[in-house]
């Protein structure tokens, strides 16, 4: 089981008892607004969600964390990497993202689950590159972006890209 602690979070492997919290974060169309076609996420859907991301770990070695406050045990969201379809510069190349509840924004929560996925896919898994991409109008996103040092590659299919090379990152 792959688990990763930040001074703050835990990030684990998804288990049964996340769907209705992760579905409530899902279900939250401000959440949502700049994931996928910015629509919110239903129980079922959110279930799906789960189960791809568990395969993903089973069939490439990573996928998106659950993200859980060390404190409470509360899951504050998801973060993690996953290989984009779209849009075609990035399709292909292994990705990061992340969705937090709307609570947990503004307090550094993102940042620091995404820095350690950066480090647990450089460490752990070898890669050395990861792709971003953004709307143009998710400026919290983009902000993330900079602080882990990710550096816009341009324009693609309507979203802002950013890449590194995890061979040059120094958390």
């Amino acid at each position: 089981m792959t688990e990763i602690h930040t001074p703050r979070l835990l990030l684990r492997r998804w288990s049964p008892d996340d769907l209705t919290a992760l579905a409530e974060i899902q279900a939250d169309p401000v959440v949502m607004q700049h994931i996928g076609d910015g629509a919110p996420r239903s129980l079922a859907e959110s279930a799906e969600d789960i189960e791809r991301w568990e395969e993903e770990w089973d069939d490439e070695g990573f996928g998106l964390f659950a993200v859980e406050l060390l404190g409470s045990g509360e899951l504050a969201g998801a973060v993690g990497l996953y290989v984009p379809d779209a849009p075609p510069r990035i399709a292909d190349h292994i990705g990061i993202q992340w969705r937090l509840a709307r609570q947990f924004w503004g307090q550094g929560y993102a940042s620091e689950a995404a820095q350690a996925t950066l480090e647990f896919a450089l460490q752990d898994r070898g890669i050395d590159r990861v792709v971003a991409a953004t709307a143009p109008g998710d400026t919290s996103s983009a902000q993330v972006l900079d602080k882990l040092g990710m550096s816009f590659t341009g324009e693609d299919a309507g979203l802002r890209l950013y890449a590194i090379d995890l061979t040059e990152y120094e958390g």
